[in-house]
């Protein structure tokens, strides 16, 4: 069987995009492992399918599979590469492209200058819904976690996010930290662990350990969540930029049920065919 795909990246993030549209699409979560391995396949954090729609009010479904081979909800820099992926391969010509995900309905805004601008809608905050094992909604919660008690938000941008802050993003133990959190029974469906260094009221620094991936160069959901996270506990006001280590995204939240907002780059790298 061979696949044609096209290799993308939203501030290193990086993607192979397939057009299930024009060919057909039937992967197991070992071919899927095979694609992501940057030694033996094409090598990606994520895998992002392109759908035919089956709703009136979106016009394709997103779907996301993770390294590991496993398919989840919502990927941000994800969404930005299929935005300008649907329009390069001419399957649409609109600037605006609602999409269906797997957490639910998104809209994708490509801008004049090739950013994309994605709603990625209110910030879900209740434990249970996130979910996350908690008593009640706190804009923060106390974890022991191996003894030592840590402070975390909680919030999910239609895929689980646990958020630190720390005073030195460079010394912070992202790799150790992000297994241990995501290992514990707080989070059911496991959890993306951001590390955020709040510079001002306006500027984040951010790195993000994501599940069944590891530590990604930059992380959509996590960016948001992350600022989340801040202005709930009163330190950043609505308009943020989160620097990642592939480089900076624009974030702004009102607060409350209002839709998180995330504008970004997004690049093509190049296009092939692979034989499975």
């Amino acid at each position: 069987m061979d696949i044609e795909f096209t290799k993308m990246h939203g501030l290193g993030n990086d993607f192979v995009v397939i057009n299930g549209i024009a060919q057909p699409f039937s992967l197991n979560a070992e071919q899927i492992r095979f694609i992501a391995d940057r030694h033996f396949g094409i090598g990606c954090d994520q895998l992002l399918l392109v759908e035919k729609s089956d709703i009136a009010n979106a016009d394709f479904r997103y779907r996301i599979y993770n390294g590991d081979g496993s398919e989840v909800e919502h990927c941000g820099n994800g969404a930005r590469c299929f935005a300008i992926f649907v329009k390069e391969e001419g399957l649409t010509t609109k600037t605006e492209i609602p999409v269906i995900t797997k957490n639910g309905r998104i809209v994708l805004n490509v801008n004049d200058d090739e950013t994309v601008t994605v709603d990625m809608g209110a910030p879900v905050l209740e434990p249970d819904k996130i979910p996350f094992v908690a008593n009640e909604k706190a804009n923060s919660y106390m974890l022991d976690i191996d003894g030592e008690l840590i402070t975390i938000g909680a919030v999910s941008m239609g895929n689980p996010h646990a958020v630190i802050i720390v005073k030195d993003i460079d010394s912070a133990p992202v790799e150790k930290m992000g297994k241990v959190i995501q290992g514990e029974e707080y989070f059911p469906n496991s959890v993306n662990v951001g590390f955020m260094q709040i510079i001002d009221r306006n500027t984040i620094k951010l790195r993000v350990f994501e599940r069944g991936v590891g530590e990604t160069q930059a992380c959509g959901t996590g960016a948001c969540a992350a600022v989340v996270s801040g202005h709930l506990q009163g330190f950043l006001d609505d308009d943020v930029d989160a620097n990642l280590l592939g480089g900076k995204l624009s974030i702004s939240w009102a607060g409350g049920k209002n839709p998180v907002m995330m504008t970004g780059p997004t690049a093509t790298v190049f296009k092939g065919k692979i034989s499975l």
